[in-house]
C-alpha cells in the first residue's frame, strides 16, 4: 500500500507564489504588443507552466508513479491530435453549401 506524500507549507506556498508570479506575467504580457502569431505562443507557454505546476504538486504527480504522469501526457497529446485532425479537415474542406 502506497502512502500519500504530504507536502510542507513551504512547498505549497512556493508553488502558490509561482502560480501568482505566472499569473502576473500573463497580465503583464497582455499589455505588451507582441506580433500576432507569437502572442498566442507566449500565452500558451505561460499557461503550460501553470498547468505543469498544478499537475505536479497539487495533483501530486511529482511524487506519484511515473505511469500516471505518462497517462496525463498521452491524454493531452491525444487531445492535440484530435484538434489538429479537425483543423486539417476544416482547412481543406470545400464550401459545399454556397447559400450560407
Amino acid at each position: 500500500m502506497d502512502l500519500h506524500h504530504i507536502p510542507s507549507k513551504k512547498q505549497l506556498f512556493a508553488v502558490g507564489g509561482g502560480l501568482m508570479v505566472l499569473t502576473a506575467l500573463t497580465v503583464a504580457v497582455a499589455y505588451i504588443h507582441i506580433p500576432s502569431p507569437f502572442n498566442i505562443v507566449v500565452a500558451l507557454l505561460i499557461a503550460f507552466g501553470k498547468a505543469s505546476l498544478v499537475a505536479a504538486f497539487f495533483m501530486e504527480l511529482y511524487w506519484d508513479r511515473k505511469f500516471n504522469s505518462m497517462l496525463l501526457i498521452l491524454s493531452v497529446l491525444f487531445v492535440f491530435l484530435l484538434i489538429g485532425l479537425s483543423l486539417l479537415d476544416i482547412a481543406y474542406r470545400e464550401n459545399l453549401i454556397a447559400t450560407f
